[in-house]
């Protein structure tokens, strides 16, 4: 366990504007990827604009490792249709955990990160504090695809006996 610096939770919330894979629709699902590590939502029938709500958590040993998150269309007899893929950039979000910050009012909005050419943010996204603790707003801009959207939620889990994240001014990135 103390290889590991802590939890990272991937609400993946829902998606808008995806691509029609099958006649008139998709069945999506969502894969998020870190290193040999894949995570899945559930299928959503007949639904381009689907609400997940599914909770994905990481094991996170290195901040440095990529983070991954495409959307497939679910076929029972051919391979799935790839429907775009985006990158989950979380060193805005690390720097935020790493303030210490502690007790603010509810809804405080501690950072904003705006959409550029390196990342894949399709609005503006905000670290906010929320119920005693910080997480992150994203929707992100599918690539590799005529249309798309995903809406996910970051949330930082400390474990007991992990790592944690280093300090302020001790960068892993």
């Amino acid at each position: 366990m103390e290889h590991f610096l802590g939890l990272l939770r991937i609400r993946v919330l829902r998606g808008s504007n995806l691509a029609v894979r099958d006649t008139r629709s998709s069945d999506p699902f969502v894969v998020v990827t870190m290193g040999d590590t894949s995570l899945k939502t559930r299928v959503v029938k007949n639904n381009c604009n689907p609400e997940w709500n599914d909770e994905l958590t990481l094991s996170i040993a290195d901040l440095r490792t990529p983070i991954g998150l495409s959307v497939y269309d679910k076929d029972t007899v051919t391979d799935h249709d790839k429907m775009g893929d985006a990158a989950i950039d979380i060193e805005p979000y690390i720097e935020c955990l790493k303030m210490g910050l502690e007790s603010l009012p509810e809804g405080c909005v501690v950072k904003r990160v705006y959409p550029s050419r390196t990342n894949d943010l399709a609005d503006e996204s905000q670290c906010v504090w929320n119920k005693g603790k910080i997480i992150q707003n994203m929707h992100l801009r599918l690539k590799n695809v005529e249309c798309g959207e995903v809406e996910i939620q970051l949330e930082w889990i400390d474990v007991p006996g992990s790592k944690g994240l280093p300090k302020e001014g001790m960068s892993h990135f």
